[in-house]
């Protein structure tokens, strides 16, 4: 329990930092971040990407004067309990605050009934938090219908482009590939800051939330697969790797990294949501400056930090249950669907096309095509562009760095 006064405190000492940061550039998002009345508005995303940055963003976009903003993950707070709550609002009515911003308000159980009242007294509510998991799921407790969920990723490249002041082209692509998108890298180019950003999220996201005591094995788990991106793996040959003995028990810990945005998985597309199951997963990073960072391997495989910055590219556009891969006599990188689950786009990912695969890139792009009945298909390279007139359709051959925004 904390006294009153000391949530003042906390208060002020928290918003007097809250100014524009030097060299802060606006986030692509901004825009896209929806707000309905009476709604709370959620953004998620992986620790350090921004999120703080983009409510301070939005608070100026929309001339927000009185804003009351508290991040609870804060030292000071981490005795805060349920019954603190009360304090809380009195300390909002008392400073006229009609926007309120909260970041990682759900690591305090009873937080959702807190901003069900605050909804009801028609307060505007922008919640930020680093685990999709706690916020969903206390979340469809109280707010059934009254939240929005947005999601904040690492720079996109045109974001990177605009920090760094580098222009559009091979060069700076091959850079964003190397160092991937977390401002606070970016700026020290320092690799403690992102293996202490791995820690946290092993550590605070998921080992004290979800009561992991192994963090040893679980870390080995993360840096296995984060050296193993753009590949399929499978449950219980991960177990040799990481020392868990249990199939169940490593794909409960993936889960768990999903959630957090350390990485993502996605599965074979097939009509039957049973075969989908069965079949191997192939693993995404949503960062891959944390990929060339943490690597086991000293040079990750190009095409495999390609095919992954193409994954995150679809993830600014599509939730992660409308990506899949498709394997056959050859395979395709990715399938994209619609809402009614309906293939609506098959892309193939080559850093460079040559002699030797073009054939089989081609042939695996071809073959999905056909199977789903799609007239068009896209190969991503690094830097080549053409266009092939095909038996199963057109296929466009094209350069990321022109296609990623």
């Amino acid at each position: 329990m904390l006294r009153q006064s000391l949530i003042s405190e906390i208060i002020d000492l928290q918003n007097s930092t809250v100014e524009r940061a030097k060299g802060e550039i606006e986030r692509t998002r901004l825009n896209e971040v929806m707000l309905i009345p009476e709604f709370a508005s959620i953004i998620t995303g992986l620790r350090r990407v921004g999120k703080s940055t983009l409510l301070r963003q939005i608070a100026t976009a929309k001339g927000y004067n009185q804003v009351l903003s508290l991040n609870f993950d804060d030292i000071h707070l981490s005795s805060f309990e349920k019954d603190d709550f009360v304090r809380l609002y009195n300390e909002i009515r008392a400073r006229d605050a009609k926007v309120l911003f909260f970041d990682e308000i759900q690591l305090v159980a009873g937080w959702e009934v807190f901003i069900h009242q605050l909804l009801r007294e028609h307060y505007t509510v922008y919640i930020s938090g680093s685990n999709a998991a706690m916020l969903s799921t206390d979340l469809g407790t109280h707010l059934t219908g009254r939240h929005v969920p947005n999601e904040l990723f690492p720079f996109s490249y045109t974001e990177f482009l605009r920090f760094m002041k580098k222009e559009r082209g091979v060069s700076s692509f091959d850079d964003y590939m190397r160092m991937g998108g977390i401002p606070e890298y970016l700026k020290s180019r320092q690799g403690v800051v992102l293996r202490t950003l791995l820690d946290d999220v092993l550590v605070r996201d998921i080992s004290i939330n979800k009561g992991v005591r192994n963090v040893a094995a679980l870390r080995q788990l993360a840096v296995y697969l984060l050296s193993n991106v753009s590949r399929l793996f499978a449950a219980n040959k991960l177990t040799s790797v990481c020392g868990i003995t249990s199939p169940a028990t490593v794909l409960e810990y993936i889960s768990y990294m999903r959630d957090a945005y350390l990485l993502d998985t996605i599965g074979m597309y097939d009509t039957s949501v049973k075969v989908t199951a069965r079949n191997p997963k192939k693993v995404y990073a949503y960062d891959l400056g944390l990929v060339n960072t943490l690597s086991l391997s000293k040079s990750p495989d190009k095409g495999h930090l390609l095919e992954n910055l193409v994954f995150i590219q679809l993830r600014h556009q599509h939730d992660t249950d409308h990506i899949y891969y498709l394997h056959g006599r050859g395979e395709c990188d990715f399938i994209v669907t619609d809402e009614g689950n309906h293939p609506v786009k098959a892309i193939q990912v080559c850093h460079q096309l040559t002699d030797e695969n073009f054939n089989r890139e081609m042939d695996g792009l071809t073959e999905a095509m056909k199977r789903l009945g799609l007239s068009e298909g896209v190969i991503v390279t690094l830097d080549e562009k053409d266009e092939f007139t095909t038996e199963a359709g057109m296929v466009k051959v094209v350069r990321a760095w022109e296609l990623f925004q």
